[in-house]
């Protein structure tokens, strides 16, 4: 067998790095191979492939990254965020994304899924590396008001929009009152404070609405506009929830 070396290894092997400089210049996207960029430490070189190091390379830790995506309908993330992987690329980013983020394959690693949603709903969803963030949405989410559009059918019962509206039980869990209106003869405007899953659809169904589709347009002060679905951005660091 052809004998093969590890890129970290060889990086620190020739610049006279540590080893665990050598991965973090790696993951940091300042390696090429034969001219490709390659972002695994792990790499196997074979004999006779050539490296460059870009020369701004730094050899620091990749910050933690946080992403809004919105999601397409029925695409299921409740296993949390590594469905998502294959759909969060380079060519799905966001064109307007301002946040000068470089994007790496190491901004999808350990990435939290603290949004939940449904299956069949589309819109904002909230993925994480960073633990702020994450236990911000956790501890906060009573008070995070979540907002979505949901395209119904069928009649509503006489009294259907105060039931809506009153709050209630849910999987034997209070859930909070909602704010409810008819957007058109089709269409509800529903905001909440972090529904669970399946929530909005157990509502409707309890006062003689069919759900048809769901879609979440905001996580507190923050929207889905600006992104079309299947794309994402990062989070910008002046932004909050």
């Amino acid at each position: 067998m052809t004998d093969t070396v590890r890129l970290a290894k060889h990086i620190a092997d020739t610049t006279g790095c540590s080893r665990r400089e050598a991965e973090q210049l790696i993951e940091g996207g300042w390696v090429r191979v034969d001219g490709k960029v390659v972002e695994e430490a792990g790499f196997r070189m074979t004999p006779g492939q050539q490296t460059e190091i870009d020369p701004n390379a730094k050899p620091v830790p990749v910050d933690p990254v946080t992403i809004l995506w919105n999601k397409p309908a029925g695409f299921d993330v409740s296993g949390n965020s590594d469905p998502a992987l294959h759909k969060l690329t380079p060519d799905t980013r966001q064109p307007s994304d301002r946040s000068n983020v470089r994007f790496l394959r190491k901004h999808l690693s350990n990435l939290e899924l603290v949004t939940p949603i449904d299956a069949a709903a589309s819109g904002l969803v909230v993925l994480t590396q960073e633990f702020r963030i994450a236990r911000k949405l956790r501890d906060d989410a009573p008070r995070i008001e979540h907002e979505y559009l949901v395209e119904v059918a069928g009649d509503i019962a006489p009294d259907g929009m105060t039931r809506l509206n009153a709050g209630g039980f849910y999987k034997g869990k209070a859930v909070p009152a909602a704010k409810i209106s008819w957007q058109n003869e089709t269409r509800l405007r529903v905001a909440i404070k972090t529904p669970p899953e399946g929530l909005i659809e157990h509502l409707c169904t309890q006062v003689g609405l069919k759900v048809r589709a769901i879609k979440r347009l905001r996580i507190g002060r923050l929207p889905v506009a600006g992104l079309e679905p299947g794309q994402w951005r990062y989070l910008l660091g002046y932004e909050r929830f």
